[in-house]
């Protein structure tokens, strides 16, 4: 397995085809691949944090990562995620699971729980917006990548 770049689009295709639960993101800062024998086999977009109060431009967010069930592949792609976002200057890295979800890979790649988080619809009465993603309550996990000045 190997670390491969890959673009926007890229990432969106597979996220599309592969994805167990969202749809691809509607942006991203950058995004990374990972190829087996040629094959992409896993993606991560890494774009600002979705949290208004988390977007203070040190922080990243992983807002997708998704693989075809390679092993070890999501480790990977997150400690990837990790080191490019620290490259690049970003002093915390942070992600969301679905609290269903062990965190397993995120353990394995230096990754600490930070907090619960209620989950639920964006939709109100007044602005009604159709769910096409799970609202269940979540898990935000993190990685701090330099001092923080915060």
């Amino acid at each position: 397995m190997k670390i491969v770049p890959v673009t926007f689009r890229q990432a969106c295709e597979f996220i599309a085809k592969h994805h167990r639960h969202h749809r691809p993101p509607q942006g991203h800062k950058f995004s990374i691949g990972l190829e087996v024998d040629g094959e992409l086999v896993g993606v991560a977009c890494v774009g600002r944090p979705v949290a208004r109060r988390l977007d203070n431009g040190r922080i990243a967010e992983v807002t997708r990562l998704c693989t075809t069930g390679v092993k070890n592949g999501c480790s990977m792609l997150y400690a990837a995620c990790a080191n490019a976002a620290k490259a690049m200057g970003y002093e915390k890295i942070v992600t969301y699971i679905l609290q269903s979800e062990p965190g397993h890979s995120l353990k394995a790649s230096g990754w600490t729980f930070e907090t619960d988080s209620p989950g639920g619809s964006w939709s109100v009465e007044s602005r009604p917006r159709e769910d096409k993603h799970p609202t269940e309550p979540k898990t935000r996990w993190c990685k701090i990548l330099a001092r923080q000045s915060l």
